[in-house]
């Protein structure tokens, strides 16, 4: 690697505030607030609002989204001949 070209890596602690879970990992992200750790040594720490720990797709609880009632509001509101120019 070339020297002075690359951000600096550390540690920092990911806290994911949907499902309350902490990741201690190498970023270079920074942040003001720092959080101390399981292991008594204090990193930053960056609040995110979905992680692995919370997302539908890696968690397996999916969401049903009400597409079918959103083309009747639609068809609705506009009418189907709106729908149907496209």
């Amino acid at each position: 690697m070339k020297p002075r070209i690359h951000p600096d890596s550390r540690l920092v602690v990911f806290r994911d505030r949907a499902a309350d879970v902490a990741f201690l990992t190498r970023s270079t992200a920074g942040s003001s607030r720092t959080v101390e750790w399981e292991d008594g040594n204090t990193y930053p720490v960056i609040d995110v609002e979905v992680s692995s720990a919370s997302h539908p797709f890696y968690t397996g609880r999916s969401r049903v989204v009400d597409s079918a009632g959103r083309v009747e509001r639609f068809e609705r509101r506009y009418g189907r001949s709106a729908a149907a120019r496209g």
